[in-house]
């Protein structure tokens, strides 16, 4: 079983998606991750938060999809025996994650500093939207926002359609799993210096860093990108998107050998001889004509056509799918990439590791998903007056 977390600990006071899916992560990797939840409340997302679709009894499947197989504590932070139950925590622990509002942990007397001097060799990592420094730190976001204001908008969709977000909070999960990779390499420097590492990860460092050939090409030249629709990165007019009898078919033949496969596959080996298509430059001179030319050709059959033919010919094609085409794929089910659970006798679906090690995809472990339901094991585990933290309100 591929476990390289075994044996590490996670404290999880991160809440709603981007800290808990990074730590989401470091449990299927084989952490402890013991999150801490509010009393009586629990994570936002335990009441969907507007997340679509269903789930088995109280429990949202936004917060399974990102919180399957962590322990959950349910302690009141800012009741003093609160707050000392989770210092002994920490004093046990490898790794400490919040997203709180830059200064909030300070406050409550979990900053970087108070940590450390419980668990000298912590790695202490928090998450964002704008970052622990800059101008914009203090300001509180959450993904859509963040798309808006990267710059990710303006180059999704067209013109005419204006602004256009991405239908998924990719943000908040690029930015987990930019956490989760910060927390390894954190891990190893420890084990390298002995010292403790604080990791500052940002939502809109993160959504910038998706468009890294862009912003380095702004950054350079001044170059404002324009949006594309759903034209290929490359330009190529032998690439991007076209309209079939039933569908649209995504073609990507960038170079040369492509070309050369594409057109006798699709009927049209005499557009390897006509001059306009001849070289490079002439077909960028000529794009609008090879354009028509591909769009006839494609309109003429239905796309899952065009997509096993293209392919046969090792010319990458696909028809767009709607997500649950997508998901009822063969390849989709073989590469399995999510888990029933069974979630308070109802059977709810969460995302196992996103890669393969060793013939191995890690998958999140069945556990009780009730608020608090690890709250006295763990505490009494770890010494704590269990008794005490009642009687003060700390714990339900």
């Amino acid at each position: 079983m591929f476990e390289p977390l075994k044996g590490v600990r996670v404290v999880d006071l991160s809440q709603v998606l981007a800290g808990p899916f990074a730590t989401y992560q470091m449990a299927l990797l084989g952490a402890e991750v013991l999150k801490i939840e509010r009393p009586g409340e629990g994570d936002w997302t335990r009441a969907g938060m507007g997340a679509p679709g269903t789930a088995p009894g109280s429990v949202s499947m936004n917060y399974i999809a990102h919180n399957a197989g962590k322990k959950s504590l349910a302690i009141d932070l800012k009741v003093p025996g609160g707050l000392q139950a989770v210092h002994t925590l920490i004093r046990s622990a490898d790794v400490m994650v919040e997203n709180f509002k830059p200064g909030v942990a300070e406050r409550l007397g979990l900053g970087f500093e108070a940590v450390k001097a419980l668990r000298p060799d912590i790695v202490y990592c928090s998450i964002s939207a704008f970052g622990q420094t800059g101008s914009l730190s203090a300001r509180p976001a959450y993904d859509h926002v963040i798309q808006g204001m990267c710059g990710i908008m303006l180059t999704t969709g067209t013109p005419e359609a204006g602004p256009t977000k991405v239908g998924a909070p990719y943000i908040d999960y690029a930015t987990g799993m930019n956490a989760a990779m910060a927390v390894m390499a954190g891990l190893l420097e420890v084990r390298r210096t002995g010292e403790a590492q604080r990791l500052d990860v940002a939502m809109l460092d993160t959504a910038l860093s998706l468009m890294t050939t862009l912003m380095c090409v702004q950054q350079t030249n001044g170059t404002v990108p324009a949006q594309s629709g759903n034209e290929a990165w490359s330009g190529s007019p032998t690439s991007g998107a076209f309209q079939t009898a039933d569908g649209v078919l995504m073609l990507a033949a960038n170079n040369d050998a492509q070309r050369q496969r594409l057109f006798p596959a699709i009927g049209r080996a005499d557009v390897l001889d006509d001059p306009r298509f001849s070289t490079a430059i002439a077909m960028a001179e000529n794009a609008p004509a090879l354009r028509e030319l591909l769009t006839t050709t494609f309109a003429a059959a239905p796309a899952l056509h065009w997509e096993d033919l293209l392919n046969r010919v090792a010319v990458p094609a696909a028809m767009v799918r709607r997500l649950d085409e997508a998901m009822a794929e063969p390849h989709t089910a073989e590469r399995a990439l999510t888990t029933p659970l069974n979630v308070q006798g109802a059977q709810a679906h969460a995302p196992n590791l996103v890669f393969v090690a060793d013939g191995d995809r890690p998958k999140p472990r069945e556990h009780d998903m009730s608020l608090g339901s690890d709250t006295e094991t763990v505490l009494a585990e770890a010494g704590v007056d269990i008794q005490a933290l009642r009687g003060a309100g700390a714990i339900p």
